[in-house]
């Protein structure tokens, strides 16, 4: 059975199924400016343009397994869509993360340092469960344990976190040779933490009784923990829509993360000449970056609980009638209070790690202005053991380009941590980039639970800006 839904909320149910980050097009480029400066703060440097400033730029990504969208792509309306929880016994995931740059901004000092700025707005999402079965006409628990799911032993785990950052970034020449140059920079950014939550489910089990018309479910274990950002508490319907938003911004903690990244550039051999292109040339450029080592800390919401048990005798019709009449977090717990043995209120503060990950970058100048690109994302937040934690979802993208200063043409394929391809593109006209993680998301309509994009408007200084800042460095003093 499906059920037509409006665009927005198709978004939500797969985010909740869950720096310039994610704008795979111009990972590698020389031209990436401000937008390269969150895959390798070395990246500024490298780059011809004496200044860029994003003026604004958004990205979207998300995938999932749980949820199949149809009836919509692009190119349709979204009053048409309608979306179907997959049916089957396997485990269910999906990720998302956005980020919105605003005032993003990158000013060369001279050809061997530079420096980057700007405010971001960032989230990421992770949802991971264990295997059940599960099909669209389930409407009672008694109904999905007889799928066999009483057999198994239920988990699953969800991690948000989003926040506000201001960061700035320093980068260098390190050497210059003959044949080769290195290039180094690190990003130090504060945030304010705006929305966390984590949801833990673990061990839940019901065990079958008799037999034939007889036959019924009793749960036996189970225990979970959930927990979300005070700023939630916040909200308040007597409150006009403004004061709400501030309101809850400002009761947001603060946390810090730091970036670091280098670049090792093979030259293309050719003598320099005037021309200022001539000095960025190379064959190689291998850029190896520790991105997003950091965290975001959070007040926990007056409703957080971590519960345990189930009390004796507690039958799947039973533990059906309990949720009846449940309309808020408060009733919620109320209910969930008369299932359990054992409920207790999470205080203080929790922490989520930010998505630190290792990013490997290969960029490969072909002929003329054809390029590829080839970029390892390897998640180390598990590395910390911490339970609460964001990753990121991108494993290996290897992205064809042809690109000058003004315009360029990008085909990246991508394969993320799920196992998922997807083949995407996109396309620079002066100031303006645009590009989808998956044309999938234009071309067919049913592959909206996979893929995002990005658009990014960028202001740079025109070509003869930048042959006048070469030329003035040879001057002879006044």
């Amino acid at each position: 059975m499906t059920m037509r839904v409006p665009c927005i909320f198709i978004l939500l149910v797969a985010s909740l199924q869950t720096a310039a980050q994610h704008y795979s097009a111009v990972h590698g480029s020389p031209y990436a400016g401000s937008l390269g400066v969150g895959n390798n703060p070395a990246a500024i440097v490298h780059n011809p343009h004496a200044w860029d400033l994003t003026i604004l730029g958004f990205q979207e990504k998300h995938t999932t397994n749980a949820v199949t969208v149809y009836n919509y792509s692009l190119l349709s309306s979204p009053g048409q869509s309608e979306y179907l929880f997959n049916a089957g016994n396997y485990a269910r995931f999906a990720h998302v993360n956005f980020n919105l740059n605003m005032l993003n901004g990158r000013f060369a000092i001279n050809r061997q340092q530079a420096i980057a700025f700007g405010i971001n707005i960032r989230g990421y999402g992770n949802i991971k469960t264990g295997p059940y079965h599960f099909v669209d006409t389930v409407e009672s628990s008694r109904e999905f344990f007889s799928l066999g799911n009483s057999t198994v032993r239920l988990r699953g785990d969800f991690t948000g976190s989003s926040w506000l950052e201001l960061f700035g970034t320093y980068a260098q020449t390190m050497w210059d040779g003959t044949f080769d140059r290195l290039n180094a920079g690190v990003t130090l950014k504060i945030s304010r933490a705006l929305a966390g939550a984590h949801v833990a489910l673990s061990n839940a089990h019901a065990a079958r009784i008799g037999h034939g018309a007889g036959q019924y479910y009793e749960y036996t274990s189970g225990s979970g923990v959930y927990g979300y950002s005070a700023n939630f508490d916040q909200w308040q319907d007597n409150k006009n829509s403004s004061q709400n938003i501030k309101d809850f911004i400002s009761a947001g903690s603060y946390g810090f993360s730091v970036d670091f990244g280098a670049e090792y550039l093979i030259k293309s051999g050719a003598i320099t000449a005037w021309d200022e292109d001539d000095y960025y040339d190379y064959k190689w450029k291998i850029g190896v970056a520790l991105l997003d080592l950091g965290f975001n800390r959070f007040q926990y919401g007056r409703h957080s609980r971590t519960v345990s048990g189930v009390r004796p005798n507690m039958a799947d019709t039973l533990f059906d009638e309990k949720w009846e009449g449940v309309e808020d977090f408060a009733s919620f717990n109320d209910s969930l209070a008369t299932i359990v043995n054992n409920m207790q209120p999470l205080q203080g503060r929790f922490t989520v790690i930010n998505p630190t990950r290792l990013v490997i970058n290969a960029d490969r100048h072909l002929s003329g202005d054809f390029y590829v690109n080839a970029d390892l994302t390897i998640n180390l937040s598990s590395l910390t053991g911490h339970p609460y934690r964001v990753t990121e979802a991108n494993l290996l993208t290897i992205i064809p380009r042809w690109e000058t200063r003004t315009l360029g043409f990008f085909l990246p394929v991508l394969v993320n941590i799920e196992g998922k391809w997807w083949i995407g593109g996109a396309f620079k006209a002066g100031p303006l980039l645009l590009g989808v993680h998956n044309w999938g998301n234009v071309f067919s309509k049913n592959k909206m639970q996979n893929g995002g994009g990005y658009l990014a408007l960028v202001i740079r200084p025109g070509r003869q800006a930048a042959r006048d800042r070469h030329l003035k460095q040879y001057e002879c003093p006044e």
